[in-house]
């Protein structure tokens, strides 16, 4: 079983973005975008309604942290470290299997503006050779052709396509799972 033991949180700097730690004062940012149904669109989750659910969401990633279960970073513009833009991270760590699950949102502001490549492709590195996962799970939306676009770039290949799978305000959607498998690791 592969072991994951977080102390100091990772901060990631690329070109245009810091990834840093989520705090609760980033309940503002979060609500502002989890409220935007264009971001929550695809998410298969209602837009939040109050500030309260964001601050959940915000103690829920800081839990998971704590517990080694997943790892979540604020995307946030270099010259602006303290506003958050966006989140990206590890949420669904399958240990014996060597395989976590990356999810990510991004305020609508920011779009097609490559931000989310920049952010995913700092996190795969982190992943894979910090944490030493195998492969990299995505479920996304079929319609969500931005969300696919990006995974595509960054190499993940599509590896199934689930018909109406998930259940979601009365109706039965499809899933489309990516997944990119550890460059790093040697063919065994």
């Amino acid at each position: 079983m592969l072991e994951v033991n977080f102390s100091d949180f990772p901060v990631l700097d690329t070109p245009r973005l810091q990834l840093r730690e989520i705090t609760l004062s980033d309940a503002p940012a979060v609500f502002k975008m989890r409220s935007d149904e264009r971001v929550m669109q695809y998410i298969g989750k209602p837009p939040q309604k109050d500030i309260r659910e964001a601050e959940q969401q915000i103690q829920n990633y800081l839990d998971t942290y704590q517990q080694n279960e997943a790892i979540n970073w604020a995307i946030c513009l270099r010259e602006k470290p303290d506003q958050l833009i966006g989140t990206v991270g590890f949420w669904k760590m399958d240990k014996v299997n060597h395989r976590t699950e990356i999810g990510y949102t991004l305020q609508y502001d920011y779009w097609r503006q490559g931000i989310m490549t920049e952010a995913i492709t700092a996190v795969i590195e982190y992943c894979f050779k910090v944490l030493d996962f195998h492969s990299i799970e995505a479920n996304t939306d079929p319609e969500n052709e931005g969300s696919g676009g990006v995974l595509e770039k960054l190499g993940f290949v599509q590896e199934a396509y689930f018909r109406e799978n998930f259940y979601f305000e009365g109706l039965f959607l499809d899933s489309r799972i990516y997944s990119k498998i550890n460059p790093y690791h040697a063919k065994g």
